[in-house]
């Protein structure tokens, strides 16, 4: 995820429901969120440790404890080869079988979604899936400095793009995913609001995909990278 509070946003439901499940969850979080907050009177030296502070709060409430922060400058993310390296670092260590990331496709129906940050994170991400992480003949020196050895991905749920078609009924996690976005204290002015608008959200998908009255759901599009 681009920053802090993105994957809360996005997945923080189906993440309670896989950890529920046993399921073991690692973020990556490739930049602090430097750039966010609304406050003028925290200083801006400040605001990267406490966003860091405030993520690591949020995944306690959804059951995940293991977090890795790539301190990329928040505002001012592009798809670098640095960076691709540094994501197929993380699955290479990891050696997930599922990732999920950002669409870097822009999506016009939500906006907000597709910050500039969002949509480098997500093209980045996909490149390290695919070709980056699973090709032993790209970045070498994850292998030769490191011992990382090459590790494919089995599949990629993206969030926030505009051609979602799997849901995830998060009806029973619901609770849980406000809690987390709650733990961003820094960047809510109005939780009540916030909380208004992520029920409404999860209302609609769950609408769109007939999970029927007093659903709520989070939806994304899934590929298959095998």
């Amino acid at each position: 995820m681009a920053h802090p509070d993105d994957v809360d946003f996005g997945a923080a439901g189906t993440i309670a429901h896989w950890t529920d499940k046993g399921i073991e969850v690692v973020y990556c979080l490739v930049t602090d969120g430097d750039a966010g907050g609304f406050d003028p009177e925290i200083p801006r030296s400040a605001i990267a440790g406490i966003r860091r502070s405030e993520q690591a709060e949020a995944a306690r409430q959804v059951g995940v404890t293991d977090l890795r922060f790539l301190g990329y400058p928040d505002g001012r993310l592009l798809p670098t080869l640095e960076l691709r390296r540094d994501i197929s670092r993380v699955i290479r260590q990891v050696r997930p079988q599922r990732v999920i990331c950002q669409c870097p496709e822009r999506n016009f129906a939500r906006i907000y979604a597709s910050h500039p940050d969002h949509l480098a994170a997500g093209e980045a991400t996909l490149c390290a899936v695919y070709p980056d992480a699973r090709n032993p003949f790209t970045f070498t020196e994850l292998v030769e400095q490191e011992g990382l050895e090459a590790w494919s991905v089995q599949d990629v749920w993206m969030m926030g793009g505009p051609k979602p078609h799997h849901p995830v009924d998060i009806t029973d996690q619901v609770e849980r995913k406000i809690a987390a976005l709650l733990c961003h204290q820094s960047q809510h002015p109005d939780p009540a609001q916030m909380e208004t608008r992520v029920r409404a959200w999860g209302a609609m998908n769950a609408e769109q995909f007939g999970l029927g009255p007093g659903r709520a759901a989070e939806a994304f599009q899934v590929i298959d990278t095998r």
